[in-house]
């Protein structure tokens, strides 16, 4: 039994990469693929040389964290570039929420979805009280840009 085992260990190898590429779905972060990779190296290398343990295993890591390393930052940086692509804090704008603290056009904390923000006003001169509706109208790095929703502008 153990001979067979070792005989055929592509198979373990196979199965590993398709786990970790299956439990990339659940991700999206490229990690999981590139050790799937890695994992397929070392699979490949047991076909050719069944009982070089020790190779398949210094392939599927080499393989890995070279892949981790170099073709990751590449496909990620393709992907948020690509048309319709939008981050996690993209997707706040449009959303409303409660000022938790007054908010100018320097500072104030907001909650938006049950997390609080770190907020500013859209205009300078708008000043946002606390307990008054917003609207995430933009972004500055992680601090929110947002506007009084239910009180007319420039008012």
């Amino acid at each position: 039994m153990l001979d067979w085992i070792r005989d055929n260990l592509w198979v373990g190898w196979g199965v590993g990469a398709l786990g970790l590429a299956a439990a990339e779905l659940l991700t999206l972060d490229l990690t999981l693929l590139m050790l799937a990779v890695g994992a397929a190296a070392g699979g490949v290398t047991a076909l050719i040389f069944p009982s070089l343990i020790w190779l398949q295993l210094i392939v599927a890591i080499v393989t890995a964290v070279a892949t981790l390393f170099l073709l990751r930052p590449t496909l990620l940086e393709k992907v948020r570039k690509a048309p319709g692509y939008r981050s996690s804090l993209d997707t706040l704008v449009g959303t409303s929420g409660v000022a938790t603290t007054e908010i100018t056009g320097v500072t104030g904390e907001v909650k938006v979805d049950g997390q609080v923000w770190q907020a500013r006003s859209f205009d300078p001169s708008v000043v946002i009280s606390a307990g008054e509706h917003i609207e995430v109208y933009g972004l500055d790095g992680i601090t929110l840009i947002i506007y009084p929703s239910q009180r007319q502008l420039g008012h």
